[in-house]
């Protein structure tokens, strides 16, 4: 026997073999970041060096295919998350089937990224390039959109999906921990990048990629299940109008925007800070090390911060240390590798609490969206955040290639000049430090959503749902 609360075109199912929400759920969606990030984090931190230093592309035009790939990217983002909200629910949920599905070609194409075919023009390197690359980014909004709505719909409880949101940065952190810990050791041969060895950690990252999103698939549970019978007719001028006056959803959209700017930036600068500033490669493996032991000490301390002081407040919190951190080290040029990693392990820490709590913001502005319009459409919604990130991510990467190649990187030098080297440490430094400035500003004084009108909503949502029952 099974027992339905309708609400208002939504179902929230209680059959017992569902069960209630717990340790398997957040396994189940930890599982899915960890699949995405392997090559996320693989492509984010080490593709344009490959590009660079094995293709021997420039920098420039490497940003210039970053930045058209990310704009296509956020086009098919959108696409698909209006494709998935009009899919009917089957019998094993309405987003897992699609991860699943799309997740064999999407690690398939991200391991022809890293196929390097000796003696080849550049013209042909140029075109391999943008053709996987691009391909690549397709696949993955294809695995990443359902992947990121199903966190509304695995639960209800505000409290839980900050939980939800926590547990997928540990999974990304956790490929993270893997990729720029183990990965240097694998990608460079005597502080070189190395055209067989990236293919393969590409191999590597693929296995477990797969094995992840299969654990996904396994352990998720989609709980809030549509009642298409009483689904509203899908109305894309109200879903529109609606957008346009979710001033919580702008805000968010606007400061992951220019955090994934900042981050992806670092990620890019990093390895040439360490590679050429530093003079040691494999350093980096001590910077994804501190990364993620910063995310695992502050993992714990979310959920009771969060419920404490609120969401929008630890986030904006976190932000600001990182940014003093970035300011110190810029002031600080002649650090050591070893001293520069201590010093920024404090600001990881900062810029972690911010990504352990972002996807939890994201629940938020779909229940706000709800509450504005009455439809419920997690998937264009949670398309439309992710269309704001890789519009951030097309960015960074152009800007950053473009920043690389005009302090002066030259990859067919044996040593890069002075000039060079402190043009990448202000990159590494300052830049971050600025632009997380930002997003503070935004979080703390635009972002409407506090800890009191964050639990108003949910009373509010739950109220108005309760009416049109």
């Amino acid at each position: 026997m099974s027992q339905n609360a309708k609400l208002q075109g939504t179902t929230i199912s209680t059959k017992s073999e569902f069960g209630k929400f717990g340790m398997k759920d957040k396994f189940g969606y930890l599982f899915g970041d960890f699949g995405n990030d392997f090559f996320f984090i693989l492509v984010a931190s080490f593709l344009m060096v490959y590009y660079t230093d094995i293709f021997h592309l420039n920098p420039a035009a490497v940003g210039g295919l970053f930045l058209v790939a990310r704009l296509w990217d956020a086009v098919a983002d959108v696409s698909w998350g209006r494709f998935i909200d009009t899919r009917k629910t089957g019998k094993n949920g309405k987003f897992r089937p699609w991860i699943l599905r799309m997740s064999f070609p999407l690690v398939i194409c991200g391991v022809l990224m890293f196929v390097h075919i000796p003696g080849m023009s550049n013209g042909f390197y140029t075109a391999y390039a943008y053709v996987t690359y691009i391909l690549w980014g397709t696949l993955y909004s294809t695995v990443n959109i359902p992947y990121g709505s199903m966190a509304s719909v695995i639960t209800a409880d505000p409290v839980e999906r900050t939980s939800l949101s926590s547990w997928r940065t540990l999974g990304g952190n956790l490929a993270g921990l893997i990729i720029n810990v183990v990965g240097p050791m694998i990608l460079f041969v005597n502080n070189k990048a190395d055209a067989n060895h990236f293919l393969l950690g590409a191999i590597i990252f693929g296995v477990l990629a797969i094995s992840c999103y299969i654990a996904c698939y396994k352990l998720s549970v989609e709980r809030i299940v549509m009642d298409e019978s009483a689904k509203p007719k899908v109305n894309f001028g109200k879903t529109v109008k609606g957008l346009v006056k979710n001033k919580p959803l702008l805000w968010i959209l606007l400061s992951s925007l220019i955090f994934l700017v900042c981050f992806m930036l670092i990620g890019a600068v990093n390895v040439y800070l360490f590679k050429d500033y530093f003079g040691n490669a494999h350093a980096l493996s001590m910077v994804g090390l501190v990364q993620s032991i910063a995310v695992f000490i502050g993992m714990p301390m979310v959920k009771p911060l969060v419920a404490k002081f609120g969401k929008k407040e630890v986030a904006s919190a976190g932000v600001l240390l990182a940014a003093i951190v970035y300011g110190v080290l810029y002031l600080l040029p002649n650090l050591t590798a070893t001293q520069f990693i201590a010093i920024l392990s404090i600001g990881t820490f900062g810029y972690g609490l911010f990504n352990l709590i972002i996807w939890a913001f994201v629940t938020d502005v779909i229940d706000y969206h709800e509450y504005l319009t009455g439809l419920r459409e997690d998937g264009t919604v949670y398309s439309i955040y992710s269309f704001a990130r890789k519009v951030g991510q097309a960015v960074a990467g152009g800007v950053g290639g473009a920043a690389i190649a005009a302090v002066g990187y030259n990859p067919a030098l044996q040593a890069q000049t002075q000039s060079t080297l402190q043009g990448l440490h202000t990159l590494g430094t300052l830049v971050p430090g600025i632009i997380l400035l930002v997003v503070f500003v935004i979080i703390s004084f635009l972002y409407p959503l506090n800890k009191k009108r964050t639990v108003q909503l949910a009373i509010d949502l739950a109220e108005k749902r309760k009416s049109l029952h």
